[in-house]
């Protein structure tokens, strides 16, 4: 019997494909059941949408309608993926990392916390992204080239150094800071700390009867402020090549007292024997400690033939002339290169045994002596020094009242002084005649770049002239190490003649 099939047209794809599958599972069914049925089968036609339905309809025909776009069937994570966390997550109880391929190791280290204990990341890990995510928690504000370029030295430099600063003698657990040196014994090189707490000082009971003025109880109160020793910390620092100490309170408001700015004696020689003890100190400096001529000279005693020492800050003290002739014999007796005594007490007599031994030394690169009292007789004894010197490049004579004779005298230097490249005289009475002589000796010299003499009282018109001689200089030596052959000798830069034969 001839099968009646009715197949109205179809607006989309979709019903067409309805179609098609609705006359293969009838011929299907026809031939697999053998003579057809007498009644004629008629498939009723599907419903054709109308108006602006007509999608809304396509789509209740659909068979699968996914609802999450987001939906994979990649649901579960890989298996090195649930070991990563796993390993993130148990890090602090069981450290895995060394074991790991260098790619797993990376991820590993990536979503670690950096709040681990240190006992457990210290000698472990070296990748420097997780120290710069350590040192940014911390410290907002990081300048890692202070610390050789390394956030994991950064780190452990600011974290000893705030332990430091933190510490309070009688109260604070020594531990703390000595059970910190094996995890960082070999990274640490610089130690900076501006702040010594000194102990705290209770009431005393009150007794009968006055109490005495005598020197005794100042000693007694001296005792008392001692500060943090740092011998057993530096012993154990044998990478240590900067020491920069203020020994002082910042920040102490409406509890200050003159006491906690106290270098005392027993500070002194402590830090005496600690500097001398470490053979790789190559920097120490010590400022705004109130360390006058009887401490200068105790630090300094123990630093006589230091083998690594290349540079010593004592600005911003008490130093005098005793103090300057110490260190006039520290610089016969090291491989000084830079010695800072800046805004101390110095004057003629102590300028002038520098100057004597400024005048035979071959090490010193850099002396500043600004915010002194040298006067002229201190000024001309170091000028005369530079006559016979040939290795000082820096000097700083800014705030020390020298007048025309230094200047006069430095003018006759100028003319063959070939190594000093700056010279800073300002805030000084140099005077009218002063600059005249000052800018006849730039005349003929050619090495000197810098040259500062504001606030000198000199004229206009000569500060003019020598700032343009400076910058003749600073062009020839920029030069000169853009094109070194160029400058060299002809028998150098052509070699000996050969004979015509």
């Amino acid at each position: 019997m001839q099968e009646t099939l009715t197949t109205p047209s179809l607006s989309g794809p979709s019903q067409s494909s309805i179609s098609t599958q609705d006359r293969s599972s009838t011929a299907g069914q026809t031939s697999s059941t053998g003579p057809p049925p007498s009644k004629p089968s008629t498939i009723p036609p599907p419903v054709k949408s109308k108006g602006p339905s007509s999608r809304a309809g396509v789509r209740r025909m659909r068979r699968i309608i996914a609802e999450d776009v987001e939906w994979s069937l990649a649901i579960v994570p890989l298996l090195t993926e649930l070991c990563i966390q796993h390993i993130v997550k148990n890090f602090q109880n069981n450290p895995i990392l060394k074991q790991l391929l260098p790619e797993h190791q990376k991820k590993v280290l990536n979503n670690l916390p950096p709040n681990l204990p240190l006992t457990v990341t210290a000698n472990l890990i070296d990748d420097e992204n997780y120290w710069r995510r350590c040192c940014l928690q911390r410290w907002p504000v990081c300048h890692v080239d202070k610390h050789g370029g390394s956030w994991k030295r950064m780190f452990f430099e600011l974290h000893l150094g705030n332990l430091l600063k933190h510490f309070i003698p009688s109260s604070t657990d020594p531990a703390v800071i000595l059970n910190l040196l094996p995890l960082c014994r070999n990274y640490v090189r610089t130690i900076r700390v501006d702040q010594f707490l000194p102990p705290v000082q209770l009431l005393p009971p009150p007794q009968s009867g006055d109490l005495s003025d005598s020197g005794s109880e100042g000693e007694m109160e001296e005792l008392a402020t001692d500060h943090y020793q740092l011998g057993d910390l530096v012993a154990g620092l044998s990478r240590l090549e900067e020491l920069d100490l203020v020994y002082g309170v910042k920040d102490c408001g409406m509890n200050f007292k003159w006491n906690l700015f106290l270098f005392t004696y027993r500070d002194c020689h402590s830090l005496a024997a600690t500097v001398k003890a470490c053979h790789t100190l190559k920097i120490f400096r010590l400022t705004r400690s109130k360390v006058d001529d009887d401490k200068a000279r105790i630090l300094i005693r123990s630093l006589l033939d230091h083998p690594a020492l290349e540079e010593l800050d004592l600005s911003h003290n008490l130093i005098g002339d005793r103090g300057a002739r110490a260190a006039a014999k520290l610089l016969s007796h090291s491989r000084l290169r830079v010695l800072n005594l800046a805004n101390n007490q110095v004057r003629a007599l102590g300028a002038q045994s520098l100057a004597h031994a400024l005048a035979h030394n071959t090490n010193l690169i850099s002396l500043n002596l600004r915010l002194n009292c040298v006067e002229d007789e201190g000024g001309q004894a170091l000028t005369h020094a530079l006559q016979t010197n040939k290795c000082l490049t820096t000097l700083h004579l800014g705030g020390n009242e020298l007048s025309e004779p230094t200047a006069t005298l430095l003018s006759q230097v100028l003319s063959i002084n070939t190594t000093l490249t700056s010279i800073n005289l300002s805030c000084n009475h140099i005077g009218l005649d002063g600059g005249k002589q000052l800018l006849e000796g730039m005349s003929d010299n050619k090495t000197l770049l810098e040259f500062d003499l504001r606030l000198s009282d000199i004229a206009q018109e000569s500060e003019y002239l020598i700032s343009q001689a400076l910058c003749a200089n600073r062009e020839a030596a920029l030069q000169r190490a853009l094109n070194p052959t160029h400058f060299m000798s002809p028998i150098t830069a052509k070699g000996p003649e050969n004979p015509v034969g």
